[in-house]
């Protein structure tokens, strides 16, 4: 009898717990679960615009949060960190450079440096995701529109900080800090599992920055640079989602 009892007991219980859906209900689990996310993100770019005058190619990360709704609308921040090792301007330190193409340091010695191009760009995002190919309700292909803030300029690095020439206010007058305002576009896909772990999108990045040179005076120029500048850059972008929370049905359903 005890044996007969707990049988049951947990019929009774799994039938308790079983909910059946009616026609709306349905509709309603088969819609996209609410997932807030956060990503970490690469992306090797082109330059394009004014900016293909200065560098060459140039990598990005950075991190990211987005929140997927129940209708698949995007909405997000993200910050992107630019970096790269082909400078164009071959000219930059000519006012500086001996017959020989160096520079002197304070110990009469010729300088170890390096040239590099050093940047980042925020943005605040909204985009879609629209399910294809058989993807599931959470994943397809994926469009975003962002707009914010991009900063760019040459990085000079001198060994042991010993040139004098390059160093403080002095180096300011050669870096071609510019800034303004960035709008970017995102075309790819995005894939969302039942797991945390394959979680990701890929896709191409498109981004145009209206900017100026933010320096009171180019020293190797001896003027000021008011060039408004448009500066592009066209990349390849992947991104590994880490999802914080989604919501799951709390009951099983049978129809």
């Amino acid at each position: 009898m005890k044996s007969l009892s707990a049988i049951f007991l947990a019929v009774f219980f799994v039938f308790t717990s079983v909910k059946t859906l009616t026609p709306q209900e349905v509709q309603k689990e088969d819609k996209p679960d609410v997932i807030s996310m956060i990503f970490p993100t690469y992306a090797f770019q082109f330059p394009g615009g004014d900016l293909a005058d200065r560098f060459g190619t140039s990598s990005a990360i950075g991190p990211g949060f987005m929140v997927k709704t129940s209708s698949n609308w995007l909405f997000g921040v993200d910050a992107n960190f630019i970096f790269g090792n082909r400078l164009k301007e071959d000219s930059l330190l000519n006012n500086l450079l001996t017959s020989d193409g160096y520079v002197i340091n304070e110990a009469g010695e010729y300088a170890d440096l390096g040239l590099f191009e050093r940047g980042f760009y925020s943005s605040a995002k909204i985009g879609k995701i629209i399910p294809v190919f058989g993807s599931n309700k959470n994943s397809g292909l994926m469009i975003v529109v962002s707009g914010g803030y991009l900063q760019h300029k040459i990085r000079i690095e001198v060994k042991d900080n010993n040139a004098a020439q390059l160093r403080g206010d002095y180096k300011k007058g050669y870096d071609r800090l510019s800034d303004g305002f960035q709008l970017n576009e995102f075309v790819g896909y995005m894939h969302v599992g039942e797991t945390r772990l394959a979680n990701f999108f890929i896709g191409l990045e498109f981004v145009q920055a209206w900017t100026q040179n933010r320096r009171s005076m180019n020293f190797d120029l001896m003027r000021r640079d008011d060039t408004k500048r448009l500066d592009l850059l066209t990349g390849i972008k992947v991104g590994w989602i880490f999802p914080l929370r989604r919501s799951m049905p709390k009951d099983f359903y049978y129809y």
